[in-house]
């Protein structure tokens, strides 16, 4: 492992200053960075630990009713808040399916937003990768790449961004504060990600420097608490990331869909808000068709970026499965195997 400075700052802008230097990484629980360090993906010359920073490590309800989680808040502890999990059940869901128990109780939510790809040529320092290497082409082209990308790709990377976590809260537009080198500043996390275009080096909009700080989600996001889910298809039912994911929300009223929200997981280089979907299912009732017209507008525009054509009629098949679920009801347990659409909804209480 290539040698590296470690700097463990007293402030959030001791942190931030520390962190502009060239060459620098924050680090919080690092389950992904540490991985990405020992395979020679990652070689940063400074590590700039956040993990004792004060004031990222809670949640709490502001005066307008928005939720606002610290991005040192772990996916375990936010996932088991009782209060979190009623109001905010298909986020919940989504966190408790991905990886392990052990992986959740350190991994954090502001890490959990900035995940690398887990596309398998990005981590095998052999192969050519744009994302790791700019410049030095894409073996996944022709490549293994039954898991790529299948909306937003570009010829130079065919990646897909990997959070169970992000898609529910992209569907719930969910804001992302940060802290820079010109101060606090925040943004929608439909901004965040960058779809590859011909920079794929560059995941986020995020700039050297830059700390998140905290994740918000809005008052509005707890009116769809009584019908909303996250599905998730994996190769196995546990410790895999999602081959497709999808997460529905709706609030409906007086039997007709007064509002609706679906984010899919899986498909591009970001969380994909599925809009022209939402807009086709505005007031309409929650029937078979109008969720097979709505999983249809969902994918529009999606294409095979290699062998992966099954992936546009799984999203398409994922997409009506979420929505029938949510339009049944959030269930009152959280299923002992969270996601998954073979799931009874019999499980465990996790509130």
């Amino acid at each position: 492992m290539k040698q590296f400075d470690y700097v463990r700052p007293a402030t959030i802008t001791e942190a931030v200053a520390a962190a502009a230097q060239p060459g620098a990484v924050f680090l919080a629980a690092g389950t992904n960075l540490l991985d990405l360090m020992k395979g020679g993906v990652s070689r940063p010359d400074r590590l700039v630990d956040v993990t004792h920073l004060d004031g990222l490590d809670g949640i709490e309800t502001l005066a307008d009713g928005s939720l606002r989680i610290g991005a040192l808040v772990s996916n375990a502890d936010l996932a088991h808040d009782a209060e979190f999990a009623r109001s905010y059940p298909a986020v919940a869901e989504a966190l408790l399916s991905g990886a392990s128990a052990q992986l959740r109780n350190a991994a954090t939510v502001g890490g959990n937003l900035l995940q690398r790809t887990r596309c398998a040529y990005f981590y095998d320092t052999a192969s050519r990768c744009n994302k790791r290497t700019p410049g030095s082409g894409c073996d996944a082209r022709e490549g293994e790449n039954r898991s790529h990308a299948v909306l937003g790709w570009s010829e130079s990377c065919i990646a897909t961004h990997p959070s169970d976590f992000c898609v529910p809260l992209v569907a719930l537009d969910a804001i992302v504060e940060i802290e820079g080198r010109g101060g606090r500043r925040e943004i929608a996390l439909d901004e965040l990600h960058r779809l590859p275009g011909d920079a794929p080096e560059r995941d986020t909009v995020l700039e050297p420097g830059d700390l998140i700080v905290a994740v918000r989600l809005p008052p509005a996001a707890r009116g769809f608490a009584a019908h909303a889910r996250y599905l998730k298809v994996r190769e196995r039912t546990s410790y895999a990331f999602a081959v497709v994911s999808a997460a529905s929300a709706l609030r409906i009223e007086n039997g007709r869909i007064a509002e609706a929200r679906l984010g899919l997981g899986g498909v591009a280089a970001k969380p994909w808000r599925a809009r022209a979907a939402e807009d086709a299912l505005k007031g309409v009732a929650p029937t078979a068709d109008a969720f097979q017209e709505a999983a249809r507008r969902a994918l529009e525009g999606a294409k095979p970026s290699g062998d992966n054509a099954f992936k546009i009629e799984l999203a398409r098949r994922i997409v009506v499965r979420a929505l029938t679920l949510a339009a049944a009801g959030t269930p009152a347990r959280i299923p002992a195997l969270p996601a998954s659409p073979f799931a009874s909804t019999s499980g465990a209480i996790h509130a």
